[in-house]
C-alpha cells in the first residue's frame, strides 16, 4: 500500500470512526428521534452512509448499472428497531469499500452513472472517490454531532478527547 492510500484510508476511518461516536451508546428509540427542525435522524445518517458506502463501492469496483438507492430518498430515513443490525451493515460496507479501494489504483478513472442533475457525468478517478467519501462522511459526522447533542448533551468531541 502506497503512503498516499494509506494516508486516504486512515482520514477515511478517522471520519468514520468521529461518525461512529455520535450513536455510540444509542437505543433504536432514541436513533429515530428527531432533535432539531431537520428530518435527520441519527440512524437516517447512518443508513445513509451505509448506501453511500455501497454505493461508491458498487461504482469503483465497476459493477453495471446505477447503484441500488443511489436515487431513494428513503436512503435517510430509518424507522427500524434492530440499531446493531444497522451498526453491522454499515461496518461490512466500510470493510468492503476499504477491501475495494486498497485493490485499486487511485488514478484508475471509473464511469460515474448518470443522475437527474447529470445526465452525462465524466469518469473519477477512485482517489476522488475516496476524498468523496471522506468528505460525505465528514459532513455528515457533523450532522450528527448537532443531533446527539441535541438530543442528551453528549458531544463527540469531548467523548473523543476526554
Amino acid at each position: 500500500m502506497t503512503m498516499e492510500l494509506n494516508d486516504l484510508l486512515h482520514e477515511l476511518n478517522d471520519q468514520r470512526r468521529t461518525f461512529r461516536v455520535t450513536v455510540q451508546g444509542l437505543t433504536a428509540a432514541e436513533a429515530v428521534k428527531r432533535t432539531t427542525v431537520s428530518e435527520l435522524t441519527l440512524g437516517g445518517l447512518l443508513k445513509h452512509l451505509t448506501w453511500c458506502e455501497r454505493g461508491w463501492t458498487h461504482i469503483l469496483t465497476e459493477q453495471p448499472g446505477t447503484p441500488p438507492g443511489m436515487l431513494d430518498w428513503d436512503q435517510y430515513t430509518w424507522t427500524g428497531d434492530d440499531l446493531d443490525a444497522l451498526l453491522e451493515s454499515y461496518d461490512e460496507a466500510v470493510r468492503t469499500t476499504d477491501e475495494a479501494v486498497r485493490t485499486a489504483s487511485l488514478d484508475k478513472l471509473v464511469p460515474l452513472p448518470s443522475a437527474p442533475w447529470d445526465q452525462n457525468p465524466q469518469p473519477m478517478s477512485i482517489r476522488r472517490i475516496v476524498l468523496h467519501l471522506i468528505r460525505e462522511t465528514a459532513q455528515h459526522a457533523g450532522h450528527a454531532d448537532i443531533i446527539r447533542e441535541s438530543l442528551d448533551g453528549q458531544s463527540t468531541t469531548a467523548f473523543l478527547y476526554e
